[in-house]
């Protein structure tokens, strides 16, 4: 179990997604998912993530955002200086990589109602997924594929129809091999379906029509600690192709690139994550601590370590320790979490305090 690895997992912190214009695609996420509250918007380098930026040092500018009615944020990335490259081809289900990010909402329906009525582009009806739960798929106009589901652990009723992130679908060459990651290391060890198939609710998703194996899986123990009152609980989503050979998403491209970078975790026990995951046969791959020789990684108005890990087929995992956050930007009111209980969530009143930073 989680605790007695050493570390503990608060909750998805945020998916990371690739865009060529931050304003643009932000704007659009404020309106259509709700992601009106910003922790941190900075332009800097990417100066340690050389493994995956063709070995360079890179400019990025970025934004980390959050609806607070419940779930994890996105991170919104555009190079400075480097033209995004897209892929060349059409990302298919079962493609190998981040495929679709879930979104929670509160009410299926109500949701299918407001995206058709809010001109947002629909990929077919509300159908039930293995387990029988009603979903469906939207995209935005940067061409991901975001996946609407019902979730009923809500933090703020801020009468929006859309939470934040709840997990992703992400296709795989091997399930098995792939739950040494998501079942072992980040701790989704409850199978909710299991299932090999054809699948009406994957109908409307371009590749959706052929036979995959889909494993859905949650955490028997829930995330908590810190900010997880906020971050809500989360299911991943593994899916394999059984009709055809699929290509890796960002083969040829560079992390930062367009489309879902990576999915990242709030974390706290980082030096024992580092442990668990090189005797879990998945060391680190990038490490802001050993980068900067101990120091706190600043990010700008939030600080803490991150790293990170690349699950069977190479998809990222981050992993961030955040050690310091911006409560009330305004008044300078920062939260230092480097001094409190990681076990512990943060207070309700707290977290709600965060509202003032949010954006009209």
């Amino acid at each position: 179990c989680k605790a007695m690895k050493g570390y503990n997992i608060n909750g998805i912190q945020q998916m990371g997604v690739g865009v060529k214009n931050v304003k643009e695609a932000w704007e659009w996420y404020i309106t259509a998912f709700g992601m009106d509250c910003p922790i941190f918007e900075e332009e800097a380098e990417a100066r340690i993530m050389l493994p995956y930026t063709g070995g360079e040092p890179r400019k990025r500018h970025a934004v980390l955002a959050f609806n607070l009615q419940s779930g994890g944020g996105f991170e919104i990335w555009q190079y400075i200086g480097r033209e995004p490259q897209y892929r060349q081809k059409e990302t298919l289900a079962g493609d190998i990589g981040i495929f679709s990010c879930k979104m929670k909402v509160k009410n299926i329906d109500e949701a299918y109602s407001h995206f058709i009525s809010s001109g947002i582009k629909v990929l077919g009806e509300p159908q039930p997924d293995p387990a029988g739960r009603r979903n469906f798929f939207v995209t935005d106009p940067f061409g991901n594929i975001f996946h609407i589901v019902e979730a009923e652990d809500w933090f703020m009723n801020l009468k929006k129809v859309s939470g934040g992130t709840y997990g992703a679908i992400i296709g795989v060459t091997d399930i098995e091999a792939a739950k040494k990651t998501y079942c072992d290391i980040l701790g989704y060890d409850k199978v909710i379906f299991d299932t090999t198939g054809i699948f009406e609710d994957f109908a409307s998703l371009p590749g959706g029509k052929g036979t995959f194996r889909r494993v859905l899986l949650a955490a028997s123990k829930p995330f908590r600690g810190g900010f997880s009152p906020l971050l809500g609980q989360s299911v991943i989503e593994l899916i394999k192709d059984e009709d055809r050979t699929p290509s890796k998403i960002f083969e040829g491209r560079y992390w930062g690139d367009p489309g879902f970078i990576h999915l990242c975790y709030d974390i706290s026990g980082m030096d024992n994550m580092r442990k668990y995951c090189i005797e879990a046969g998945s060391p680190f791959t990038v490490d802001s601590q050993e980068s900067h020789n101990g120091d706190i990684f600043d990010m700008g108005e939030a600080s803490g370590h991150f790293a990170y890990i690349e699950d069977h087929d190479g998809t990222l995992i981050e992993f961030v320790e955040t050690h310091k956050v911006p409560i009330i930007k305004k008044i300078g009111w920062y939260l230092d979490l480097g001094r409190r209980d990681p076990h512990k969530p943060l207070p309700g009143w707290m977290i709600r305090t965060l509202k003032f930073s949010r954006v009209k």
